[in-house]
């Protein structure tokens, strides 16, 4: 592991251009710039595809695919980003697993705030079981927004007595809209991309004044997570999400859930993406692939 990458990128990402008041389509072009830039490996293809009436992105390996599907959820604050933000995480989670994933682009807000979001993840999961997928042969994976996405979808489908998937991986999740965690105030100034007010100001029009209080918003907090799949949980040091992890891998071991909490330190949020920049991401990825594939039946 090496501190002088690590500290590289926290300087890359402190020396970007200064934040200033944004409205949302410039937040969102500016989010789609900076995840373009990122490393998309070369064995992998792609194809547009629609999933429970919603767009997506199939990411196939190029060759000796491997049985199974991860269903794959893009961060973004609920308000930004699609399956193309997140191509550098699905392509890799592909190239190192073999195993077909689709991208779904969700509704966002503030143009549909919650439940929209988890609504079309839900009905993508369904579709796939209508299909012929078994729930054991299908992981739900996601990152930031994404991750918190994964994991209440997995609880929907168990509320609504659907199979539940084989597995649920979540890269720097968020799990807890209370934001009552220790770390959203002990990360502050070590977390390069985001503050209390950021996500006051992302929080409003997602919630667009419902309760954060919901299991199914801050699942960390408020789920009841009997019957859980393995969890996988990816996590840096310096995010003020840290705690959204760490109280959620709390709740899954007093609830009998398998979980593994993977912690890395001095690094940011959604790390994985920086594959070509610290040696990390990589081996963050490679971790998630063996649990991914010892996972999927």
């Amino acid at each position: 592991m090496s501190r002088e990458q690590r500290k590289m990128l926290d300087d890359l990402l402190r020396h970007r251009e200064p934040a200033k008041s944004q409205s949302v389509q410039e937040m969102r072009a500016n989010f789609a710039a900076m995840m373009a830039a990122m490393k998309v490996p070369a064995d992998v293809r792609t194809a547009p595809t629609n999933l429970g009436n919603r767009p997506g992105v199939v990411v196939d390996p190029l060759q000796d695919a491997r049985p199974g599907i991860i269903l794959y959820f893009h961060g973004g604050s609920y308000i930004m980003g699609s399956p193309y933000t997140a191509m550098c995480l699905t392509a890799n989670l592909v190239s190192k697993t073999r195993v077909r994933s689709v991208s779904l682009d969700y509704r966002l807000a503030p143009e549909h705030p919650f439940p929209a979001a988890l609504e079309d993840a839900l009905a993508a999961y369904r579709e796939l079981l209508e299909g012929g997928a078994q729930g054991t042969s299908i992981v739900l994976a996601g990152d930031s927004a994404g991750g918190g996405i994964a994991l209440s979808t997995c609880l929907m489908a168990r509320d609504a007595g659907l199979p539940l998937p084989a597995a649920v991986v979540m890269f720097s999740p968020g799990l807890d809209r209370t934001h009552s965690g220790a770390s959203i105030d002990s990360k502050i100034g070590l977390d390069p991309f985001f503050t209390r007010e950021s996500f006051t100001f992302t929080d409003t029009m997602y919630l667009a004044g419902q309760d954060p209080n919901h299991e199914l918003v801050s699942p960390a907090r408020f789920a009841d997570l009997t019957g859980f799949p393995p969890l996988l949980l990816q996590v840096g040091t310096n995010e003020l999400l840290l705690d959204d992890s760490t109280q959620l891998a709390d709740r899954a071991r007093a609830a009998g859930v398998d979980v593994i909490l993977d912690v890395t330190a001095d690094v940011p949020h959604v790390f994985q993406a920086f594959t070509d920049i610290i040696d990390e991401a990589d081996q963050a990825l490679d971790r998630a692939a063996l649990f991914i594939t010892q996972h999927l039946i």
